[in-house]
């Protein structure tokens, strides 16, 4: 018995949707495209010429640990980048949470929990104050972090001063709070990873599965017609500097009981590194375009260039060469998977009318 081709009009096949598989093109039009094929390329490069110890265990949390701090920091500023705005002041909200908690529960002496809620709570403040000032007075975020940065590390080393006579404090913690906040796992990975994973599942949902994400790359794309539709462009921004300055206060918890101690002058790297991550992952300085997958590997990038240099073997005098170089690369070759994305559009069949 032979089997009858369905013709173009029989109704069954004609009511199944056509169904059509991812092309590489498809691909291209992703913003992680470029920032996961830079992460695969610095990881062999040093896999290949750091040897061994570089991919072991321990070689691995070199590069892991540091990375999932800064991520924690990272992913929030690339939400807020998304939306076109820049936060500077993260590198200040680090170290006053980080001096808040250590004063309050190590120095005054009072329950850890105080402690971190006091510098959970200083973060969503001062992200919340940058994003009123902002979207009440229309001036830059870059100018108006800026200022905070400055203004918030002065307060935080005159308070400090003023109470302990001291720039540093030290605090003891134990029990639940150095578990959950400054622990190791096996000796060698920091619980921050998993707080990590937990901001990636979180802001990744809200971006990727919520209408919430759809208003920040509106917001981002284009202020006037997000505006117009309904949108309300002022509470999107004051809850993504909220959420910009709660992982920064995140980390420094982490890292004051990480370390038992704190320091006035800590966290200003986080200021450009962030950014920098968030840029290598493929989200635009102007706004609109990003991912929070492509910000995972930017920070996995900046970190393996970051330490693995010193697993070479070369001199580490060329160690800032190697990492601006690398970085460079990675940087330049995300933004031509970019253009291609953004040139690439439906075209026309031959024969189709115009």
């Amino acid at each position: 018995m032979s089997v009858q081709a369905a013709s173009p009009a029989d109704p069954v096949t004609a009511s199944r949707p056509v169904v059509r598989r991812p092309s590489a093109g498809d691909l291209l039009k992703r913003p992680e495209t470029g920032a996961l094929i830079g992460t695969v390329g610095v990881f062999v490069f040093f896999a290949v010429f750091g040897g061994s110890k570089f991919i072991a265990a321990n070689g691995t949390a070199t590069w892991l640990n540091p990375a999932a701090e800064l991520g924690i920091i990272a992913v929030p500023v690339g939400l807020l980048m998304i939306a076109g705005e820049l936060d500077l002041s993260v590198g200040s909200i680090l170290a006053s949470s980080s001096m808040t908690l250590a004063i309050i529960s190590g120095y005054e002496g009072y329950p850890i929990l105080v402690g971190i809620v006091a510098a959970l709570a200083l973060g969503a403040l001062t992200g919340f104050l940058n994003g009123l000032i902002v979207t009440r007075t229309q001036v830059p975020s870059f100018v108006v972090t800026l200022a905070t940065n400055f203004g918030l590390a002065g307060l935080a080393l005159g308070a400090t001063r003023l109470i302990t006579g001291s720039t540093s404090v030290a605090i003891v913690t134990d029990g639940w709070a150095k578990t959950v906040f400054g622990s190791y796992v096996d000796d060698k990975f920091e619980t921050a990873i998993f707080w990590w994973l937990g901001v990636l599942v979180v802001v990744g949902f809200i971006l990727h599965l919520s209408k919430y994400g759809n208003w920040i790359y509106a917001v981002g794309g284009d202020l006037i017609s997000a505006r117009a539709t309904g949108i309300p462009t002022h509470r999107v921004k004051i809850a993504l500097f909220m959420g910009s300055g709660l992982g920064a206060a995140l980390v420094g918890v982490i890292q004051t009981i990480l370390y038992n101690s704190a320091q006035v002058a800590n966290g200003q790297a986080f200021v450009f590194n962030s950014i920098i991550a968030v840029v290598i992952g493929g989200v635009l300085l102007t706004g609109g375009y990003g991912s929070v997958v492509g910000v995972l590997f930017g920070t996995l990038t900046f970190s393996i260039v970051g330490q693995g240099i010193y697993y070479t073997g070369w001199n580490p005098d060329w160690a800032s060469f190697f990492l601006g170089t690398l970085l460079l690369i990675a940087v330049l070759m995300n933004n031509t998977f970019r253009r291609m994305a953004l040139s690439a559009g439906p075209r026309k069949k031959k024969g189709t009318a115009a």
